[in-house]
């Protein structure tokens, strides 16, 4: 019986000393890996410089439901201008809600924009719309590091 009792005492300590080199030993080796040899906190967090980052609408996912404004929700998409360079407007509506009328390239819809929306990836706000035309500004920062805000008329195209 002292044998048989000696080999179970000698399981609990080996299975006791597995233990706690189990426990003692580090969870993941990549872990730490890059502790001292970059600032970045989560460098496999990071987008893959190599790609073109995503845009607003590519990253929407078609037929969920967005909000065009507070308290409206809709899943129909609009069509949206992609740039300023793009743009050809058509036609103005002058009166209590001004709105301006303007085709994209290439595109064979209309799309009605109203003052204040943001217009194309640069995010260019429309400010007025003029019988004659309408007036965008762009908000960019100079190569001193300063913000400067560009103004563009594009007048009704015929």
């Amino acid at each position: 019986m002292s044998k048989l009792l000696l080999n179970k005492v000698m399981v609990i300590v080996l299975s006791y000393i597995v233990t706690i080199g189990a426990i003692a030993a580090p969870a993941d080796p990549l872990s730490n890996f890059f502790r001292n040899k970059t600032k970045i906190d989560k460098p496999f967090d990071l987008r893959d410089p190599f790609k073109a980052p995503q845009t607003k609408a590519e990253k929407a996912k078609p037929g969920a439901f967005f909000s065009e404004s507070k308290g409206q929700y809709s899943n129909i998409v609009e069509e949206k201008v992609k740039s300023m360079d793009a743009i050809k407007l058509v036609g103005v509506l002058i009166g209590k809600e001004r709105r301006a009328l303007v085709s994209s390239e290439g595109g064979k819809s209309i799309i009605i924009l109203k003052e204040g929306m943001k217009i194309g990836e640069d995010g260019a706000e429309l400010k007025a719309i003029l019988p004659g035309g309408i007036i965008l500004v762009e908000k960019i920062v100079n190569v001193y590091g300063q913000e400067e805000y560009l103004e563009t008329v594009i007048p009704i195209s015929k």
